[in-house]
């Protein structure tokens, strides 16, 4: 079942005005399970989540946005742990589908998932809220808003994973684990188009649902302006921003088990904090330490399939 349990639905409208801006009904959503929160006894004691909140915590004007931050858990250990830290917390529970455990990139766990984050960012769309969609394994190195556009005709910005220097190119290879979208009747239906495809989509997650939707001119055909950010501010492994003066967010794509973005995130934020002690007028540019462990994910999952 894809629906909302009942007793659940008055505490998503008290849980979405807790967290939002104040007169502007926009949010900032997490969505967060167990692989995500629990802490790995055989290996690193840090979470992804841990992680992910700690960035808030060294970002540039990036505190403050905890306030607006709605995490939204799909199991109860996930649940609770938001609880313990005294988070803005929502509970969302599917009947008979069980999405605590690691959901490895393109497996059928992972698919599912990844539909069932896109019925519920839907109905926060019926409800009147624009928000920020973040995945956890995104790092908050400064405040987005800022980078963000504030022309209310945009109905959506989102990242990409190689931008193409062109902001309005519909030839980008988009990344749904960071965007932004204003609640209007244009983008309640592109979500509704996206979910209807769930079921013809056999193997392919929601982002190359969304994609092929692109690509074969949905944009044009809903009326819908659409902004494709660029990796200088909003970045990720897949393509890393050229300037620390710049970079907004980092996101751990282009990686494929949640140990290896682990490895490869704490390195950026060890490289971000190295950044903020230089001196202001440091002139000598940085590099981001390569992102080795993301790049044995994909290695080892192909010697693994070899042998199937």
């Amino acid at each position: 079942s894809t629906n909302i349990n009942e007793s659940y639905r008055d505490g998503l409208d008290k849980a979405l005005a807790k967290a939002s801006m104040r007169n502007y009904k926009t949010v900032i959503i997490a969505i967060i399970n167990k692989a995500y929160v629990e802490q790995d006894v055989k290996g690193d004691a840090i979470t992804m989540f841990d992680l992910f909140l700690s960035s808030f915590w060294l970002g540039e004007g990036t505190r403050s946005l905890i306030d607006n931050l709605l995490i939204v858990a799909v199991d109860q250990t996930a649940y609770d742990r938001c609880q313990f830290l005294r988070l803005n917390c929502y509970k969302l529970e599917t009947d008979g589908v069980d999405f605590g455990g690691e959901k490895l990139f393109m497996s059928k766990d992972f698919i599912n998932m990844m539909w069932r984050r896109t019925f519920f960012l839907l109905e926060v769309l019926k409800r009147g809220y624009n928000f920020i969609f973040t995945d956890t394994d995104v790092m908050w190195l400064r405040n987005p808003f800022e980078k963000l556009s504030n022309n209310e005709t945009e109905d959506l910005q989102i990242s990409t994973d190689l931008y193409l220097d062109d902001p309005w190119s519909e030839k980008h290879r988009i990344n749904t684990g960071f965007y932004f979208v204003r609640s209007n009747n244009k983008t309640i239906s592109l979500f509704e188009t996206w979910y209807g495809k769930k079921d013809n989509s056999t193997g392919k997650k929601e982002q190359d649902v969304l994609l092929d939707l692109i690509r074969h001119g949905i944009i044009g055909h809903l009326g819908l302006k659409v902004r494709f950010l660029d990796t200088l501010y909003f970045s990720g492994f897949c393509q890393d921003s050229k300037d620390f003066r710049a970079v907004t967010t980092v996101h751990a794509n282009c990686c494929r088990s949640i140990t290896a973005k682990v490895a490869d995130l704490k390195a950026a934020l060890h490289d971000w904090k190295k950044f903020r002690r230089l001196e202001v007028n440091y002139t000598m540019d940085m590099n981001w330490t390569s992102h080795q462990w993301c790049v044995k994910s994909w290695i080892r999952h192909s010697r693994r399939t070899s042998h199937v």
